[in-house]
């Protein structure tokens, strides 16, 4: 939930298939996530129709990503100088605020006009609230909702990248709509059945819908009657429009924008506006959208009190760093709250049961965990102190956990991007933090990508043999067929990082080493029909079943 400090619940989760795509291929599911997101050539001159551009307050915003609005984001503006609805600005009163963050004060003079917008804003500046605000307004002019909840159009649709921010977004929205009794919203992200969102969509007002793009797509094609409510949508908003593509979701987001009507007004909402975001611009906006700029271009990507530091260790010697590198770490700061970032699923799971052994107090986060658990696990790490938790990338966007003192970042991140996703769940509001990489020596490559970024060398701490023998002892205590799907998704995360793919040979080789790492004599067996889908048939050195 990116807005003003203060507003709205949070709601935890995320959709298994729109993150830890890695462990989904491997393990069978979607096959097609690995290929690249297809870019049409146009034709069109992209500059000419990126649309007139406004010049936003271009406050000096690093991208934080965080769920509360830091006050060095808000302006002198407020919210009652423009015509808004009276219960909405009693719902923002009530949160304590009256002034707008410069994100709002740059989008809501334009979008309040009825134009549509490209808005180029970072996570954790409002942007939030930006875009719902004039949602809220859109229903309130509309025709009442039908009394019967199963006719009512949706007039509002929201288009999020993964569960968690499609859950602060409706979180939010229920806040906006503290006194707007009539106005209802909903959110479809996976998680629960089908017929059980279908029941509830039915049973209540859902003039707001708020979605991730896969569930959304199951409800155009299987819910009787949710196509022609689609044909109600004044407004289209794509939050994170750069996420969305990356994660591969372009035919997914144009299968979106043909559903609903093209008369409407539409908000694009992205930290970056690379080619596919042109792209997606020009059959989702109108050609004279505006386009408004508020990120100071050169602006610092990561905060300027995280000290950045990487360690160069072979990967027979990472799970005992990692032990060594927390206990220090744990001593020097007794109030200490680590998150730990792996490349899987699985992996996450395998050091969260190592760490376990090792009797730190440690919780776990990934897609294979249940909504319900992974909301009570945020919840209880963002309350609490001495704590440890191990994740996957679920947690690298838009989550707010307040005073995170250390991100360790266990192998190689997808991307740069990530890389700072990650670092940025640290030395957030102005407060200190560290961030560390551990890579192996022949993910050293990455560093190349980062090296305009202040991250140093570290030397590796000296690590105790009676700590190693710990370590052991903790890795023969975890379950046999953890360590098989964490061998199996470590294999097939690597087979999609094309530096490391190009000689398969040399793959195998580098996944056998980190199933020794794991205590393991040999590398488990992998099913034939699941090493044919990685493309590593008949590669030396694998094990098949």
């Amino acid at each position: 939930m990116e807005t003003n400090k203060g507003l709205g619940k949070q709601t935890r989760g995320l959709r298994q298939e729109e993150e830890d795509s890695s462990d989904e291929v491997v393990l069978g599911g979607i096959d097609d996530l690995f290929s690249e997101v297809s870019s049409e050539d146009d034709s069109e001159d992209d500059e000419a129709f990126v649309g007139k551009v406004v010049k936003g307050v271009e406050a000096d915003m690093p991208r934080t990503d965080t769920a509360k609005t830091s006050d060095s984001y808000l302006s002198k503006t407020r919210f009652d100088q423009f015509s808004l609805s009276p219960l909405s600005l009693r719902a923002i009163k009530d949160a304590g605020f009256e002034t707008m963050t410069v994100v709002q004060e740059a989008t809501l003079p334009i979008i309040l006009k009825g134009k549509d917008v490209l808005a180029k804003a970072k996570t954790g500046t409002g942007k939030t609230v930006a875009f719902l605000l004039p949602s809220i307004e859109a229903v309130i002019k509309s025709p009442p909702a039908s009394r019967d909840s199963r006719q009512s159009p949706i007039v509002v649709l929201v288009v999020c990248p993964t569960r968690e921010l499609a859950s602060q977004a409706a979180a939010e929205a229920n806040t906006l709509l503290k006194y707007h009794p009539s106005i209802g919203v909903q959110v479809v992200i996976g998680g629960t059945k089908l017929p059980t969102e279908q029941r509830r969509m039915q049973a209540n007002l859902c003039q707001i819908l708020v979605a991730t793009p896969g569930r959304l797509k199951d409800h155009i094609e299987n819910t009787s009657g949710f196509a022609t409510r689609l044909n109600g949508v004044k407004v289209l908003v794509l939050d994170e429009a750069d996420h969305l593509l990356d994660m591969g979701f372009r035919r997914d987001i144009e299968r979106i924008i043909a559903a609903v009507p093209k008369q409407r007004q539409t908000f694009l909402f992205s930290a970056t506006v690379p080619e596919e975001v042109r792209q997606i611009c020009h059959i989702a906006l109108k050609r004279d959208h505006e386009f408004i700029n508020c990120v100071q271009e050169g602006s610092g990507e990561t905060h300027q009190k995280v000290k950045q530091m990487y360690m160069i260790a072979s990967l027979d010697r990472h799970f005992s760093l990692l032990y060594v590198l927390l206990k220090e770490h744990m001593a020097d700061n007794p109030d200490y709250k680590v998150i730990i970032f792996c490349t899987t699923a699985m992996v996450t799971r395998l050091v969260a049961d190592l760490l376990g052994q090792l009797s730190l107090n440690v919780r776990e986060i990934h897609s294979r965990k249940p909504q319900g658990y992974r909301t009570k696990v945020s919840d209880e790490f963002r309350k609490s102190k001495s704590i440890i938790l191990v994740t996957s990338d679920v947690s690298a966007r838009g989550v707010d956990y307040p005073d995170v003192s250390l991100v360790v970042q266990m192998g190689l991140p997808s991307d740069r991007e990530q890389y700072i996703h990650r670092l940025g769940r640290t030395g957030r509001k102005g407060k200190e933090g560290e961030g560390v990489l551990m890579l192996a020596p022949w993910e050293e490559y990455f560093l190349s990508s980062v090296k305009d970024l202040p991250i140093n060398k570290s030397p590796l701490p000296p690590i105790d043999p009676e700590a190693v023998k710990k370590v052991q002892r903790g890795l023969n205590q975890v379950e046999m067929k953890n360590k098989e799907a964490a061998y199996q998704a470590w294999l097939g995360y690597y087979k999609s990082q094309k530096m490391i793919a190009r000689d398969t040979t040399r793959l195998v080789e580098l996944a056998n080493e980190f199933s020794r790492s794991m205590g393991l004599d040999m590398p488990p067996a992998i099913p034939k029909n699941v090493l044919g889908k990685m493309g590593l048939k008949n590669v030396p050195g694998l094990r098949t079943k």
